[in-house]
Protein backbone atom coordinates (compact mmCIF):
# COMPACT_ATOMS: atom_id res chain seq x y z
CA UNK A 1 0.00 0.00 0.00
CA UNK A 2 1.30 3.35 -0.79
CA UNK A 3 1.32 6.24 1.26
CA UNK A 4 -1.55 8.31 -1.08
CA UNK A 5 -3.40 4.70 -0.77
CA UNK A 6 -3.10 4.44 3.26
CA UNK A 7 -4.06 8.34 3.50
CA UNK A 8 -6.62 8.85 1.26
CA UNK A 9 -8.52 5.40 1.42
CA UNK A 10 -6.92 3.45 4.68
CA UNK A 11 -6.13 0.45 2.37
CA UNK A 12 -4.96 -0.41 -0.96
CA UNK A 13 -6.87 0.05 -4.28
CA UNK A 14 -6.01 -3.74 -4.95
CA UNK A 15 -7.92 -4.38 -2.17
CA UNK A 16 -10.66 -1.98 -2.20
CA UNK A 17 -10.90 -3.66 -5.73
CA UNK A 18 -11.24 -7.34 -4.30
CA UNK A 19 -12.84 -6.52 -0.84
CA UNK A 20 -15.77 -4.20 -2.74
CA UNK A 21 -15.78 -4.62 -6.21
CA UNK A 22 -15.52 -8.28 -6.60
CA UNK A 23 -17.35 -9.53 -3.14
CA UNK A 24 -20.51 -10.75 -2.77
CA UNK A 25 -22.89 -7.14 -3.02
CA UNK A 26 -21.12 -6.75 -6.35
CA UNK A 27 -21.90 -9.62 -7.13
CA UNK A 28 -25.65 -10.08 -6.32
CA UNK A 29 -26.63 -6.16 -6.33
CA UNK A 30 -23.87 -4.59 -8.93
CA UNK A 31 -21.31 -2.13 -8.12
CA UNK A 32 -23.89 1.12 -7.68
CA UNK A 33 -24.91 -0.63 -4.88
CA UNK A 34 -21.59 -1.32 -3.64
CA UNK A 35 -20.78 2.65 -3.43
CA UNK A 36 -24.73 3.33 -2.22
CA UNK A 37 -24.13 1.06 0.79
CA UNK A 38 -20.49 2.65 1.10
CA UNK A 39 -21.87 6.16 1.19
CA UNK A 40 -24.76 5.11 4.14
CA UNK A 41 -21.37 4.01 5.82
CA UNK A 42 -19.83 7.34 5.54
CA UNK A 43 -22.99 9.20 7.14
CA UNK A 44 -23.42 7.00 10.03
CA UNK A 45 -19.68 7.98 10.65
CA UNK A 46 -20.47 11.21 10.53
CA UNK A 47 -23.28 11.29 12.69
CA UNK A 48 -20.66 9.50 15.56
CA UNK A 49 -18.12 11.98 14.58
CA UNK A 50 -15.62 9.95 12.91
CA UNK A 51 -14.62 12.38 9.70
CA UNK A 52 -11.43 10.72 8.96
CA UNK A 53 -12.82 7.07 8.24
CA UNK A 54 -16.26 9.33 6.80
CA UNK A 55 -13.55 10.73 4.58
CA UNK A 56 -11.62 7.79 3.53
CA UNK A 57 -15.36 6.11 3.01
CA UNK A 58 -16.54 8.29 0.45
CA UNK A 59 -12.98 8.16 -1.62
CA UNK A 60 -13.68 4.32 -1.78
CA UNK A 61 -16.95 5.54 -3.07
CA UNK A 62 -15.52 7.87 -5.74
CA UNK A 63 -12.32 5.06 -6.35
CA UNK A 64 -15.31 2.39 -7.70
CA UNK A 65 -17.16 5.20 -9.15
CA UNK A 66 -13.93 5.90 -11.49
CA UNK A 67 -13.59 2.46 -11.99
CA UNK A 68 -17.37 1.88 -13.54
CA UNK A 69 -16.51 5.14 -15.64
CA UNK A 70 -13.55 3.70 -16.88
CA UNK A 71 -15.05 0.17 -17.51
CA UNK A 72 -17.95 1.83 -19.69
CA UNK A 73 -15.44 4.36 -21.78
CA UNK A 74 -13.60 1.03 -22.93
CA UNK A 75 -16.74 -0.75 -24.13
Amino acid sequence: MTEFESKCYGMSAQDIRKEYMEGLTARLSGLEMVVMSILSDSQELMAMGNTEAARKEINKAKFILAEIMDAKETV
